[in-house]
């Protein structure tokens, strides 16, 4: 039986597009987005806040929460939507073989014991500056190579702040792809020919 397939990744490096298109060709569920509406509803919190709070540490927010007198009984929206994703990530996990994408879903499926084979999809720069100029009009030259490295940043801390584990550590995960070498078709013929034997 196919196992439930987290898909971890470095921005721009296609981990997104990767995921989907294994769900199709595997035709199990995709969650990236629908855990935003899922958590949206189960927390309350604006579906723009999620987006922002869900993957990414605000330091703010986590200096606030650790700093507050009131912290033993206080929790900060940031861990109120982690506590809801995670709630929505493991019921999506219960129902059967399915792909998530980031949200510390790796680390919370195997701290349940679910059975989940946990991917890391990495790139070098130069790809990943590719790739997101391409996606993202807005987004200029001079400036991305910053914004790729802050965001990685931020979910490194994000992960190391509610896992306590080293997002991109190897021994995290069962497989890594480098998509910028390997291409995102051979990304995805790889993470399905081993589902099938996981």
């Amino acid at each position: 039986m196919i196992p439930v397939i987290t898909i971890s990744r470095q921005f721009g490096s296609g981990g997104h597009s990767i995921g989907e298109q294994v769900a199709r060709e595997l035709g199990i569920p995709f969650y990236d987005g629908e855990i935003v509406n899922r958590v949206a509803i189960e927390s309350g919190y604006a579906k723009e806040l999620i987006e922002t709070q869900g993957e990414y540490t605000n330091p703010s927010a986590v200096w606030f929460d650790m700093s507050s007198a009131g912290s033993l009984y206080f929790q900060s929206p940031q861990d109120e939507i982690f506590i809801a994703q995670k709630k929505v990530i493991l019921e999506c996990a219960q129902k059967g073989p399915c792909v998530i994408v980031g949200r510390c879903a790796d680390y919370i499926l195997r701290k349940e014991g679910i059975r989940c084979m946990n991917v890391m999809i990495h790139a070098d720069m130069e790809h990943r500056k590719k790739r997101v100029l391409e996606r993202y009009e807005n987004i200029s030259d001079v400036s991305i190579e910053k914004r790729l490295a802050k965001k990685d940043k931020q979910r490194k801390t994000y992960y190391k702040y509610y896992t306590d584990k080293n997002w991109g550590d190897f021994t995290e995960y069962d497989i890594m792809l480098d998509s910028g070498t390997l291409g995102e078709r051979t990304c995805v013929s790889t993470i399905c020919a081993l589902a099938e034997v996981f």
